[in-house]
């Protein structure tokens, strides 16, 4: 008789490992969004949020012997949204810190040059670039928007990255009856 842990109705023994590519994914996610420029790749269909779904959903193919289910794959994309926020949250700060004063700058010659631009949003523009609260607004952002693309790109991830088992190849897996 095979005995096995659940916890809240999965299986331990047959479930694959999330941790590693909730954390690298999640690291691929989270650095991208963060770098200054690198991070317009997100203005492209979420482009990094995407991807670090499905990197996730790769790294957790990887990792076992059978194909992995679209649920394992939006699973480890989800877990790597959440961790990417926090990545882009660590990475965000120090990043804030330091390109603060040139961003300030670049904005007001940008807001000279605007003169029909209106007075309530050159004072958003100005009083948010930089901020405590530009940083909680990207992350809250990162998060939610994240957790959205990131489980699509595992879902994408798992499709694109299964692995093909031949006919009678199961027999024995982990799970198998």
């Amino acid at each position: 008789m095979k005995s096995s842990s659940h916890t809240w109705g999965v299986s331990i023994t047959t479930k694959p490992g999330l941790l590693q590519p909730a954390l690298i994914g999640g690291a691929v996610m989270g650095v991208l969004s963060a770098l200054p420029l690198i991070s317009a790749g997100n203005l492209c269909c979420c482009l990094w949020l995407v991807s670090g779904g499905a990197v996730a959903a790769y790294v957790m193919q990887q990792n076992q012997e059978a194909p992995i289910t679209p649920g394992d794959g939006a699973l480890a994309g989800l877990l790597a949204g959440i961790v990417g926020a926090l990545v882009y949250l660590l990475l965000t700060i120090p990043i804030t810190i330091l390109m603060a004063p040139i961003q300030r700058a670049m904005m007001e010659r940008v807001l000279r040059n605007a003169g029909s631009m209106p007075p309530e949003f050159r004072d958003y523009v100005g009083t948010t670039m930089g901020t405590a609260l530009g940083v909680a607004a990207g992350f809250f952002f990162i998060l939610v928007f994240g957790c959205i693309f990131s489980t699509l790109g595992g879902l994408l991830g798992a499709a694109i990255f299964k692995k093909q088992m031949p006919p009678g190849a199961t027999d024995g897996l982990p799970g198998q009856v």
